[in-house]
């Protein structure tokens, strides 16, 4: 390590981690941070109240303003550590270029802080069903993987009425799934437990398979008739939901879908995999029927004052200035659901997903969510217009542990169909109506 910048040790670190003036910058990839051990560290995770700052975002022109949004200003002292010299350094001096002066690197994460149990680590608690692109690369390769205790595997291409977007190049080895089979094309809703069924054992899946889901995103156009077409990997959280639902035991979401295999430098082909049907999915569909609610029981959720019902939708949305859709004609919120802002519209989620399309800081979404009084001592279920955002916005739940998380299946689109259902538009008197708990 070079001396240009100061180094901090071990206990000098330790002594630092409750300082408010000081920042705590990991530099390592995301898959990292949330706890995979990609260097074979002793132990996975980050160093405790550390925030995730990839090296490779650098490169972004909204490299600053990521800085800023993470509150991390120029009178903070810094210290910055990773797994390599070249990227610590490389973000030191994007830092120092930017006008940040209090500078210090930590050059001891692998051999000192991962060995030494007594030295604070934070992770994020499913980040086994996240999964980095090397770890898949290892599965197809060998079969074998860190975190893989499974002799059975289906690797799948999701996306919507656009196989196209499977032909014109995706993983080896990924099978295509069409989010159709296993939603309704009427209610947008989960298909009944029979079709479910079905469907998962013509693309090979039963209960004890574990299922790598990812898609394709190519910026949706709201006037395309089906815009969701460009939204893959949003469907391939859809999907995770909807199999976890059934009783798959195993499911992954590829961090990033596509891109994250793509950015890593792994090639794509053009080249089919054949779906190897089986005869019978091995249990009771569902098993988990306590990850969807329907609309009867979202209106319990609205009367209980220790439950969240979570609208995963964009700002214009919830106020009642466009419905979202091509295919939903109301406009106007659910009265008393909580805000969860998706981002910009019905087929983005850049509040829940960083630059790159990889899931964003679990500690962050955690943050934002306090603020509108989603927390994890409550009941959430989460919802947007048919399902997609709001089963997104479920992962991350899930994926931190949270015990009592769901998605209102039918959501903005069942819910504004009843007539006799109450709405509203405008901005609300109170945006966030429940304090945190």
């Amino acid at each position: 390590m070079t001396k240009e910048f100061e180094q901090v040790t071990s206990d000098q670190l330790s002594n630092s981690l409750d300082d408010p003036d000081t920042q705590l910058i990991d530099v390592r990839p995301v898959d990292a941070y949330n706890g995979w051990r990609l260097k074979d560290e002793k132990r996975g995770g980050h160093i405790h109240s550390a925030r995730s700052l990839p090296k490779k975002w650098i490169n972004y022109i909204d490299w600053l303003d990521i800085v800023r949004y993470k509150q991390i200003e120029p009178h903070h002292r810094l210290i910055i550590y990773g797994y390599e010299t070249e990227a610590v350094e490389s973000v030191a001096n994007h830092f120092r270029r930017a006008g940040y002066g209090r500078i210090s690197v930590y050059e001891k994460f692998i051999e000192e802080w991962s060995t030494d149990e007594r030295l604070p680590m934070d992770r994020l608690p499913r980040y086994r069903h996240l999964v980095p692109p090397q770890w898949l690369d290892s599965l197809l390769r060998t079969g074998t993987a860190s975190e893989y205790h499974n002799q059975n595997y289906v690797v799948c291409h999701a996306h919507y009425r656009n196989r196209g977007a499977y032909e014109q190049g995706h993983i080896p080895g990924a099978i295509e799934i069409d989010t159709n089979t296993l939603e309704s094309t009427d209610t947008w809703n989960r298909r009944s437990p029979q079709e479910l069924k079905a469907a998962l054992e013509k693309l090979g899946i039963t209960h004890d398979t574990t299922v790598v889901l990812y898609g394709r995103f190519a910026f949706p156009d709201n006037n395309d008739p089906y815009p969701g077409s460009s939204a893959g990997h949003l469907g391939a959280f859809r999907c995770a939901l909807i199999m976890l639902y059934a009783g798959v035991e195993d499911v992954r979401i590829l961090n990033g879908g596509l891109q994250s295999w793509i950015d890593t430098g792994y090639k794509t082909t053009t080249e089919e995999t054949l779906k190897r049907p089986v005869s019978d999915f091995g249990a009771v569909i569902p098993k988990h029927p306590e990850l969807v609610v329907d609309i009867d029981e979202a209106r319990e959720i609205l009367r209980d004052d220790e439950a969240n019902l979570v609208s995963v939708r964009s700002w214009p949305e919830f106020l009642g200035e466009v419905s979202g859709y091509n295919y939903i004609a109301k406009k106007g919120r659910i009265p008393g659901a909580v805000f969860g802002n998706c981002g910009s519209d019905a087929y983005h989620m850049e509040n829940y997903r960083n630059l790159d399309h990889t899931s964003r800081e679990y500690h962050e979404v955690e943050e934002l969510w306090a603020q509108a009084g989603i927390s994890r001592h409550r009941q959430n279920a989460f919802y947007c217009g048919t399902g997609w955002r709001g089963s997104e916005a479920f992962f991350n739940a899930w994926l931190m542990g949270w015990p009592r998380v769901s998605v209102f299946d039918g959501g903005w689109f069942e819910w504004s169909a009843d007539e006799r259902n109450p709405y509203e538009t405008g901005t609300p008197e109170t945006l966030y109506s429940r304090p945190s708990v």
